[in-house]
C-alpha cells in the first residue's frame, strides 16, 4: 500500500511540476509559443506599388503568340555579321544539343528523339518565313514527322531572332 501511494506522490509531483513549469514558460516568455504569434491576414500591409514598366504594354509574348507568323518581321539586322555571332552563341547554348554541332539533327540528345531532329539547312528549313521560324522556336511544334519543344519561356525574344537569323545565315547543302 505505501508502494502505491508513494508512485502515485511521485506522478502527481511530475505532473504538477511539469504544469507549473509550462504556466511559467507561457506568463513570462513571449516567443517560442505558436498561439501568441500574431496571424498574418490577407491585406493588412499595403500592396507594393508596381512600376510602370514591369508589365509591357507593347511587345511581349502574348503579341507574338496572337501574331499571324507570316506578318512577324524581326526587329534586327538579318545581314549585321555581329548578330549572326551571337546567334551562333545562342544556338551553341539552347539547340546544339539537338540539332547538332553540324545542324544536321545529330546531336547528341536529339538521337534519342523520334522524330529526329531537323536538319537545320535543309531546304524546307532555309526556305521558311523568319516569322514562322521564330514562332516554331518560340512556341513548340507538334505535329506528324516534326518535333520542337517551345522555348519562348527558356530564351528571350531578341535571343530567338538571333538564332533565326543565324540558321538562315547557313545556307542550304
Amino acid at each position: 500500500m505505501k508502494k502505491n501511494l508513494v508512485i502515485a506522490l511521485g506522478a502527481l509531483t511530475v505532473f504538477f511540476g511539469a504544469y507549473s513549469a509550462l504556466t511559467i514558460y507561457d506568463h513570462y516568455f513571449k516567443y517560442g509559443r505558436m498561439w501568441q504569434t500574431p496571424a498574418v491576414r490577407p491585406h493588412e500591409t499595403p500592396l507594393l506599388v508596381m512600376d510602370d514598366d514591369a508589365v509591357p504594354v507593347h511587345g511581349g509574348e502574348s503579341v507574338y503568340r496572337a501574331s499571324d507568323p507570316l506578318q512577324l518581321q524581326s526587329p534586327l539586322d538579318a545581314g549585321d555579321p555581329e548578330i549572326i555571332k551571337q546567334g551562333q552563341v545562342v544556338y551553341a547554348t539552347f539547340c546544339q544539343q539537338c540539332h547538332g554541332i553540324n545542324h544536321d539533327g545529330q546531336g547528341t540528345v536529339g538521337q534519342s528523339f523520334a522524330p529526329l531532329p531537323t536538319d537545320l539547312r535543309s531546304p524546307r528549313v532555309q526556305q521558311t518565313v523568319d516569322g514562322l521560324m521564330f514562332t516554331e522556336i518560340s512556341f513548340g511544334v507538334d505535329r506528324p514527322g516534326a518535333r520542337q519543344p517551345a522555348l519562348a519561356t527558356t530564351i528571350f525574344p531578341e535571343d530567338r531572332w538571333k538564332v533565326v537569323h543565324y540558321v538562315k545565315s547557313l545556307g542550304i547543302r
